[in-house]
């Protein structure tokens, strides 16, 4: 994998874009579910699912939230930026096996502690809009270029 590079506040310029993709698996929202603590049967129980709305499970909506998290954290601005707050809006459902595409456009830059504000779109593999928001992020002022952790393989089993 290669090195993570951020963009310092002094180089951010309104109208600049960034995209991140991350196709979203059943263990990923069991995962969701272990570390959040929501067991909604809607995420879950795919019997139980398939009685609402949604005919089946989705995934958390704040799964959107985080896929915004790790685009702000680890490409816009990225590295040594800090996501200090999140407006969101739930479109569409998000189910296991949708890849997932968060178009990042930064619309405002505050000086006055370094903030920046960052639209967010996250649209599926259908071109379909399933979260829109407003991520409220305070960019770093250094330059700064980092290896990605190695996180540690996790196994569900049961």
């Amino acid at each position: 994998m290669s090195n993570l590079e951020n963009i310092p506040f002094d180089e951010l310029e309104v109208g600049m874009t960034a995209t991140y993709t991350k196709t979203v698996s059943e263990d990923d929202i069991k995962l969701f579910a272990i570390m959040s603590g929501d067991t909604n049967p809607l995420h879950l129980d795919e019997e139980y699912a398939k009685s609402t709305p949604f005919g089946g499970c989705i995934a958390h909506g704040a799964m959107c939230a985080v896929i915004i998290s790790a685009a702000v954290a680890t490409q816009f601005p990225g590295p040594g930026s800090i996501y200090a707050g999140q407006e969101m809006r739930f479109k569409k459902p998000v189910r296991a096996g949708d890849t997932l595409t968060a178009h990042l456009t930064l619309t405002e830059k505050k000086r006055r502690g370094n903030i920046v504000l960052i639209d967010n779109v996250i649209k599926n593999q259908n071109d379909e809009t399933v979260f829109l928001g407003v991520s409220t992020v305070v960019a770093p002022s250094e330059k700064v270029i980092a290896k990605p952790a190695k996180l540690p393989k996790v196994e569900l089993i049961g």
